[in-house]
């Protein structure tokens, strides 16, 4: 099968104080035309860090890839130019970022940003940009788009700015669209309002999206495949029905039985948690980096890093699983 995206073996790293830190060890994932894949774990698990390395966004330095590819459309994005990715970011792919109130320029009115994109795409006249930005806040919910295209980021809800992001994002059709949390510090029904706009979007432009979150509740409503991180590694990878319905990490495991909506049985009394924290990733060990926080550990998982391979139902890094010991 031929993959829009495909990360292979991809190895970044960053100078820091206590030495070259390794933030992503070797991660392989792919996405297909019209498929979103949920790539999904705790802050600190490298989420963020693969989409800013396939948009080419990495501060270099302090951080670099090391090795791997990240080919879209088959060509090696890590071996392309700074002015070649430059002309593809917006065109080719595009990014939603977790906090718009970050992204989003004070000092410009949201029609301007958008129409900025796309005249730094697509050969049209300012006019016309202003009107397509007009035409895309109504295509993504925004009443009275042409009065909202006037307004500052400031005066606009939560909600609103992170649909503007999406008409950013989208205003050039672009082929892969990653969306970083994107409906963080939104409520429930407005969650829902943003994720049932990406599924239309999806449908009408026929995208790659690669939505990353720690939200297992927004992987069951999304998410086709899903790739779960831990400590700059892929550990399990799988359909999302096959990875909600038949966990095989540890982790993963615990990740499902923290959200009551999808455990089984009745409302337990208290939630469950994963006990510890992800290992900073300096003082990583020789072993599995989820060893100190796992019921299932021996003396291997602290000695020896397991692979990601299928021994269970699907593939998983865990010695565990390839022992059949859970």
């Amino acid at each position: 099968m031929n993959h829009l995206l495909e990360i292979e073996d991809l190895r970044v790293t960053f100078n820091t104080r206590y030495g070259e830190v390794t933030a992503l060890d070797s991660i392989s994932m792919h996405v297909s035309a019209g498929e979103t894949l949920g790539v999904v774990g705790e802050s600190g698990c490298g989420k963020s860090i693969t989409a800013l390395s396939v948009m080419g966004l990495i501060p270099t330095p302090p951080g670099r890839i090391a090795g791997g590819a990240i080919r879209l459309n088959g060509e090696d994005l890590t071996r392309a130019s700074e002015s070649r990715m430059r002309a593809m970011r917006g065109s080719e792919m595009a990014m939603i970022f977790q906090e718009p109130m970050t992204s989003l320029n004070p000092v410009f009115t949201v029609g301007d940003q958008i129409a900025e994109a796309i005249m730094l795409h697509q050969n049209v006249s300012r006019d016309q940009a202003l009107r397509d930005a007009v035409a895309l806040l109504d295509r993504v919910g925004i009443p009275s788009p042409d009065a909202r295209a006037r307004d500052y980021p400031h005066q606009l809800s939560g909600g609103m700015r992170q649909r503007v992001m999406i008409a950013m994002a989208v205003s050039c059709r672009p082929k892969v669209l990653i969306a970083d949390e994107p409906t963080t510090a939104l409520d429930v029904t407005v969650q829902a309002q943003i994720f049932d706009l990406l599924n239309e979007i999806q449908r009408d432009f026929g995208s790659a999206i690669i939505l990353i979150t720690h939200d297992m509740g927004a992987i069951s409503e999304m998410a086709d495949r899903v790739a779960v991180m831990y400590a700059g590694r892929v550990i399990e990878e799988a359909s999302a029905d096959d990875v909600l319905d038949y966990p095989q990490h540890p982790y993963a495991r615990g990740l499902i039985s923290c959200i009551p909506a999808l455990g089984k049985g009745d409302m337990p009394e208290t939630l469950a948690e994963i006990p510890g924290v992800v290992p900073p990733l300096h003082l990583l060990g020789a072993g599995c980096a989820f060893a100190d926080r796992c019921a299932h550990r021996t003396d291997r998982c602290t000695r020896e890093k397991p692979l990601l391979a299928t021994h269970g139902h699907h593939p998983a890094a865990c010695h565990a699983v390839e022992e059949n010991r859970i």
